[in-house]
């Protein structure tokens, strides 16, 4: 029996599947129709397991906010995840990064995918700087966190939320980091590009934190409305950082953007059903180092977009995916021992995994 959250996911599968078999078959014929059903379907499990931990961090946001909104997220997030992130927005840096008009560039994702992929490719410094740098953020706002009371990591992590007492450390080391890649890791062509991609990152995500702010887990109910809008717009421009990395990896699979857009639409819509159901299922609460899992893997890529600034250091977006799913079940097996010893300690019976 299919979980409620998901329903939509499958719904939404099923004619991204239908869609690029059509497509497919006014191109070039039954051949040609299964290859891109099979490669919608191979992009759509590679968005998942790129952004499996997305759902995670998605959900400790997730949580606070009221059931209109999370259902705002998934459906209203769904057309902005798909369209805006995973087209519009790639779109948009090859316009600024190129010189070419935004509706060249969209006239060229559409008629011409070879000549547009070479535009995206020359954009991928750009591009990896901004996600690198925002996705750095997210990961050490949690893992220098002062007042971070669980640790999966023992010594090691109560050292780092020592380190959070240092007001505003996060932002000191991502720019830090920043200017070492700019430095020594980005051609020197290419390198204002670079700094100026990672500084849009980091004013983004301190815009988004700063709206945040303002609002705290009492407030959602009180001020449902504008708590909701703030956290869903956060949420968003994450599913951005992580979608960039998804849509340039699609292209080394295939450069139809059509077949490339019916895939990441099914990675995109069951990221947000996984996301509905770690709420609705309060898997955070029992798997209480899930979340540290998440933000390790967030922290891993992070650091491959940033090494990624070099044209000659390429990561397999397969390896990516799986240091992810990596730290994800390994922090899931933590939890369920961490569970077992405090069910012994408490004198009941440890629960079964």
């Amino acid at each position: 029996m299919i979980n409620r959250e998901f329903i939509f996911a499958f719904g939404v599968t099923f004619v991204s599947l239908i869609l690029a078999f059509v497509y497919g078959l006014q191109t070039g014929g039954i051949g040609t129709a299964l290859n891109y059903l099979f490669i919608a379907l191979v992009l759509g499990v590679m968005e998942v397991s790129l952004s499996f931990d997305n759902a995670v961090v998605n959900a400790s946001v997730l949580k606070n906010m009221t059931k209109k909104w999370q259902d705002r997220f998934l459906v209203w997030g769904i057309l902005i995840a798909v369209v805006g992130m995973r087209l519009i927005f790639p779109i948009l840096i090859v316009a600024l990064t190129s010189g070419l008009g935004f509706g060249e560039v969209a006239n060229l994702a559409l008629n011409d995918s070879e000549r547009y992929a070479e535009y995206l490719e020359r954009a991928e410094v750009a591009i990896s700087a901004f996600g690198g740098v925002f996705l750095l953020l997210v990961a050490l706002n949690y893992l220098i966190d002062p007042e971070k009371d669980v640790h999966w990591l023992g010594g090691f992590e109560r050292r780092l939320a020592g380190i959070g007492k240092l007001d505003t450390i996060q932002v000191v080391v991502t720019v830090i980091a920043l200017m070492l890649v700019t430095k020594f890791m980005v051609a020197p062509a290419e390198q204002t590009t670079a700094l100026m991609a990672g500084l849009i990152g980091l004013a983004l995500y301190l815009a988004m934190n700063a709206i945040g702010n303002l609002f705290d887990a009492d407030d959602m109910a009180a001020k449902a409305g504008a708590a909701g809008l703030s956290a869903f717009l956060y949420l968003e421009v994450l599913d951005a950082s992580f979608s960039l990395d998804g849509v340039i990896g699609a292209f080394a699979i295939t450069k139809v953007v059509v077949i490339i857009a019916a895939g990441l639409a099914i990675g995109a819509v069951f990221v947000r059903s996984l996301t509905l159901f770690l709420v609705h299922k309060g898997t955070l609460a029992e798997y209480r180092y899930l979340e540290h899992g998440a933000h390790y893997g967030i922290l891993a890529l992070a650091i491959i977009m940033l090494l990624s600034t070099n044209r000659n250091l390429h990561v397999p977006e397969v390896v990516t995916g799986l240091i992810g799913v990596g730290f994800i079940v390994w922090s899931i097996f933590s939890s369920l021992r961490a569970n077992r010893r405090d069910a012994l300690e408490n004198g009941g019976r440890p629960q079964a995994d």
